[in-house]
């Protein structure tokens, strides 16, 4: 468990917790987190699964050696409860100020006396503690083995997303070719861009508007994941796509057949141009650039640590397990896509669609959009789990237009920018999904809804991290990253 450590939890377990600890009464307040954890090269992350309120006088009352303490029994029924679920625990507590925080010598003194006991009962699964003022965090956190690591921040992954750390972070200089965008972010907003990991899966005509947006932006770090290769019908839609790509003299219909298969085998894959277009976007964005399918074990833990995921690719599999994600993980999604319907020839309808889900909100299982019959046809079939499918005919490509897809990029990239550039209205805290109709001009707006027990948003997989499996496909023999 090497690397740095951090903490992070939803808007709505934030909200709850700031209040509980700074209601306005100037006083000291207590709580305790059940957390479980990630492990990654970034780093570790302590993932916050429940949030328990010490209530005032009876779990959390005056102290033999400090001013207040949990009482015994509470720390108890929560330590049972970390050691039963294999969860980290972490005990809470607030003190005075804004924007720098960190432990008295008698809260230090306390961790001392009692951690390597909880360590042993929580059976050398994390344990430690948090201290808060109103902007600001510090932790201590017990590894077993005389070791112990400090906190280096707490990350809110909610509406908007925010950070906490123990001092106040001096934000270098940002480039001046991002001077326009500093004009509405600030420096500070640029660091977070620059320091930010995003992914996307499906590098389609709606992925690689997105790619090219979150390079142009200054994000940091670009995970590019898809498995195919580029079609002759895509380069209409596919940005930065040239005729060479798609190998288009070899895959003319007028060509042998063999020609043809030779085409489709050295066609560039998807990946590859999405990256070229991002590096030509930004000469600093670092790139992983992945010609796989997500459902590899391997290539879905690749999505694990990252700070977002924007899934463009409209397979049930691919949608559940990106879900999965994001609860399990506590990694924010946004699933975007188009559509056009056709019956008989006409048009019945044409939609933009872009589908943002922060960590403990309703998701895409309970709202519907992960169909069981779906799930259970890609299964089956290898070739329906590589292809994006839109229309029940395999041999009819559903129409599409760039345009179109334009919309949904822009808007799911919009609402992440809000989000982590801290624009977000203070009235703006919970999802909302935006659907455009151009045929009759009319934006749609829903919230989410949340089903009590879903499986994918739930607690059966909420904030457990490394403790619960992924639905993935077994890792292929042979198969490489790069």
């Amino acid at each position: 468990m090497s690397g740095p450590w951090s903490v992070v939890m939803t808007g709505e377990q934030w909200d709850d917790l700031r209040v509980h600890l700074f209601p306005g009464d100037r006083d000291e307040h207590g709580a305790v987190l059940r957390c479980g954890i990630a492990r990654s090269p970034r780093g570790n992350r302590l993932l916050v699964r429940d949030v328990v309120l010490a209530e005032n006088g009876v779990d959390y009352v005056a102290g033999d050696r400090g001013y207040r303490k949990l009482t015994a029994s509470f720390v108890a029924d929560n330590i049972d409860v970390c050691a039963d679920e294999d969860l980290a625990y972490l005990a809470v507590h607030n003190h005075g100020g804004h924007a720098n925080v960190g432990f008295s010598t008698t809260d230090m003194a306390s961790h001392e006396r009692g951690y390597p006991a909880l360590l042993d009962i929580n059976d050398g699964v994390p344990v430690g503690a948090l201290v808060f003022a109103t902007g600001a965090v510090a932790g201590d956190i017990w590894l077993g083995g005389g070791e112990r690591a400090e906190i280096t921040h707490l990350r809110v992954a909610g509406r908007p997303q925010m950070t906490l750390t123990p001092n106040p972070l001096t934000a270098a200089i940002a480039d001046p070719g991002y001077d326009r965008q500093t004009r509405i972010f600030g420096d500070r907003g640029q660091a977070v861009l620059a320091g930010s990991k995003v992914a996307v899966v499906g590098l389609g005509g709606a992925g690689s508007l997105i790619s090219e947006y979150l390079a142009r932006l200054g994000v940091g770090e670009l995970i590019l994941i898809d498995p195919d290769r580029i079609d002759p019908t895509n380069l209409p839609r596919v940005v930065g796509a040239r005729r060479s790509d798609a190998m288009t003299w070899l895959r003319d219909p007028r060509r042998p057949a063999f020609l043809r298969t030779i085409g489709d085998r050295i066609a560039f894959f998807k990946v590859r141009i999405a990256a070229r277009v991002a590096r030509e976007a930004s000469p600093t964005v670092r790139i992983t650039a992945v010609p796989r399918s997500v459902l590899d074990s391997d290539v879905a833990a690749m999505l694990t640590d990252c700070d977002h995921i924007f899934l463009a690719a409209d397979s049930a599999l691919v949608r559940r397990l990106v879900n999965s994600i994001t609860h399990q993980y506590l990694v924010p999604h946004t699933q975007v896509g188009s559509k056009v319907s056709v019956k008989n020839g006409e048009v019945t309808d044409i939609f933009s669609v872009s589908r943002m889900s922060s960590p403990g909100s309703g998701c895409l299982q309970c709202n519907g959009l992960i169909p069981a019959w779906k799930l259970t046809e890609e299964a089956t079939s290898p070739e329906q789990r590589r292809r994006q499918r839109y229309v029940e005919d395999d041999a009819v490509h559903a129409p599409s237009v760039i345009t179109l897809n334009a919309v949904a990029a822009s808007r799911a990239v919009d609402d992440w920018l809000m989000a982590v550039g801290g624009l977000v209205e203070a009235d703006v805290t919970r999802d909302r999904w935006a659907m455009y109709h151009p045929l009759v001009d009319e934006p749609v707006e829903v919230e989410p809804t949340q089903k009590p027990g879903c499986l994918q948003c739930g607690p059966s997989r909420f904030a457990k991290g490394d403790g619960a499996t992924l639905p993935v496909l077994l890792h292929p023999a042979g198969a490489t990253v790069r």
